[in-house]
């Protein structure tokens, strides 16, 4: 495990054990959604904010990946689906761990929709992951989400479900839903062996997100994994700022605001 631990470090705060990552892999899904146009500036936005990691597609690495500013973690997604096609949920394997590793990446990422009609299929992709991962000491973020017909995707028992299915398939750490209060979210940490973040979602406003990613780690979670409600901000470097004071810091999230006004 020497080979994971060394590389965790470079995703996860040695002194905290919070993660704040921001995932950057839309463009597959989305297409050139706003924030993510000039990769390099937004990559540099991030990374001067204080985040510890970002996940890219491997295609957009040589756009920008440490080119300016503080270096940062670099975690390469492996999933992929497109919003055009008739089942969205539906992800495939783009790329593998042995890319991953000639990109110089610290970690890699899967996607899995347990209650999608490809769920057999995903567990299988996650499976094989799981297994390269081990052999060549790469840490396995896992993004694992209840979404299917008549799924409740933030039900605490859906949830928990995803999460210990993703802890059983070997995950190094885990993303997925927040279920909405942090006592239903406690005991599903306390429940896992691994880290556990918290999903961004939608953009919502500054102060809302802060008091949510507040609430999650203040019961144990590991961090958050935010996207959208970072890079589409009018100002993503301070909000990234401020997003990781309360997560490494504990500060409160209105003064975490009130100090980049």
């Amino acid at each position: 495990m020497i080979g994971k631990d060394i590389r965790i470090e470079r995703i996860m705060d040695r002194n905290t054990g919070r993660s704040v990552i921001v995932p950057m892999d839309h463009g597959f899904s989305m297409g050139q959604i706003d924030g993510l146009l000039d990769m390099t500036k937004v990559i540099s936005e991030v990374s001067d904010g204080g985040a510890n990691a970002i996940v890219l597609h491997k295609g957009l690495i040589k756009r920008g990946h440490r080119r300016h500013g503080r270096d940062i973690g670099l975690i390469i997604h492996l999933s992929g689906s497109t919003s055009l096609n008739p089942d969205p949920n539906d992800k495939v394997q783009v790329c593998t761990v042995e890319e991953a590793i000639a990109l110089g990446a610290d970690a890699v990422s899967i996607h899995i929709n347990l209650g999608a009609p490809n769920e057999s299929k995903m567990l299988e992709i996650g499976a094989k992951v799981t297994r390269d991962c081990t052999r060549w000491g790469m840490p396995l973020l896992t993004m694992i989400y209840p979404r299917g017909k008549g799924i409740d995707p933030f039900s605490p028992q859906a949830v928990g479900h995803a999460v210990r299915v993703a802890e059983e398939l070997g995950s190094d750490m885990i993303k997925t839903n927040y279920p909405g209060d942090p006592e239903s979210f406690k005991k599903i940490v306390k429940a896992c062996s691994v880290p556990v973040f918290i999903a961004g979602g939608e953009k919502t406003g500054d102060l809302d997100s802060l008091k949510i990613i507040r609430d999650a780690v203040s019961v144990g979670g590991a961090g958050v994994c935010v996207g959208r409600n970072a890079f589409q901000r009018k100002d993503t470097q301070a909000f990234v700022h401020a997003l990781c004071r309360v997560v490494h810091h504990n500060v409160d999230p209105a003064k975490a605001l009130e100090q980049h006004k």
